[in-house]
């Protein structure tokens, strides 16, 4: 089968696609032909060796996919060759082929389609999570999604509005703040702006936001805190921007707001009984029509260097996610 295969820590352009053995599934392991693999930011720190977790080199990058069962291992009773899945893992799903627990192994609705289906892996249960979990949001609250544009932003104006949400998103150009509003923002603001946050304040009607949801970090973050209202929930989820910024304590003291950390990975990790219904809830919402999943990029599997570069200098709008034809 062909593969992207990391060999080095290093830029994503240092990746190669080329011929690797088929696996084989072991006992309690199911083997999925890959259709489509999402692309992440943490993917990108994974191929650099930037990361907390380090995967041992040569490795096949990828840490969610979906496609259809081919043949399973002993003792497998959940999935069946010619079933539709989805499923994350650390490292592995940029391959035409993958081995996996089958009891990670989740259906496919007939709603989605197998790039949508590897594109909320992640960025929607994280989004459920920091949303639901985290910050306990609420109908009719108003949430200020940061990084809008980028798979992680999308995902959680999607999963705010059907949630309820009145959502605000901040993107730095014309077309991203176009995207967004096609994906169901209320309002796009222009983070860039000098003054941007009047503009909170006037959609707001002065009261403030009661969410913000902030994979970004940098210098937008301390702005957009200071734009929240009195027990407004504040989250971090990631610092694209590069820099982990510095906040003054004061701010949540004077505020009565929270700061609260959103690692869906580690709660994955960590809990994995707890974390599993999450998806399912995103698969009943998918069903039900709550829910349609939208605004994917997606790039050949063979060019999975070029859909991480484009992820880390904010060229793509929307998930990425690779094809396998």
């Amino acid at each position: 089968m062909k593969a992207i295969l990391c060999k080095e820590y290093a830029s994503p352009d240092k990746l190669s696609f080329e011929e690797v053995p088929d696996p084989a599934p072991k006992e309690g392991q199911a083997l999925v032909a890959v259709k489509a693999a999402g692309v992440g930011f943490v993917d990108g720190l994974l191929v650099q060796g930037h990361y907390q977790v380090k995967i041992p080199l040569p490795f096949i990058p990828g840490t969610e996919f979906s496609g259809m069962v081919e043949s399973v291992g002993e003792g497998v009773t959940n999935v069946k060759p010619g079933d539709r899945v989805l499923g994350s893992t650390m490292g592995g799903a940029y391959a035409e082929k993958i081995c996996v627990p089958a009891a990670t192994c989740v259906p496919i609705p007939d709603e989605l389609g197998f790039p949508e289906a590897a594109g909320i892996i992640i960025s929607y249960c994280t989004a459920l999570y920091g949303l639901r979990t985290c910050g306990a949001m609420k109908p009719g609250e108003t949430l200020l999604v940061l990084g809008a544009a980028g798979g992680v932003g999308t995902a959680a104006i999607q999963l705010a509005k059907a949630m309820g949400a009145v959502v605000i998103a901040a993107a730095s150009t014309e077309d991203k703040r176009n995207a967004v509003l096609a994906l169901g923002a209320d309002h796009a603001v222009d983070y860039t702006k000098e003054n941007w946050r009047d503009d909170l304040k006037a959609l707001t009607g002065g009261k403030g936001l009661d969410l913000v949801y902030d994979p970004v970090g940098g210098p937008i973050s301390e702005a957009a805190l200071r734009s929240l209202a009195p027990g407004g929930r504040h989250l971090v989820v990631g610092f694209a921007a590069g820099d982990i910024p510095r906040v003054p304590l004061n701010l949540p003291l004077l505020k009565r707001c929270s700061i609260v950390g959103v690692d869906w990975g580690g709660f994955a990790r960590a809990e994995p009984q707890n974390a599993a219904p999450y998806m399912l809830d995103l698969i009943r919402m998918i069903a039900g029509g709550e829910l349609r999943p939208q605004g994917f990029a997606a790039y050949p599997l063979a060019e999975a260097g070029r859909a991480l570069s484009d992820i880390a200098n904010r060229k793509a709008v929307g998930k990425v996610v690779l094809v396998n034809e």
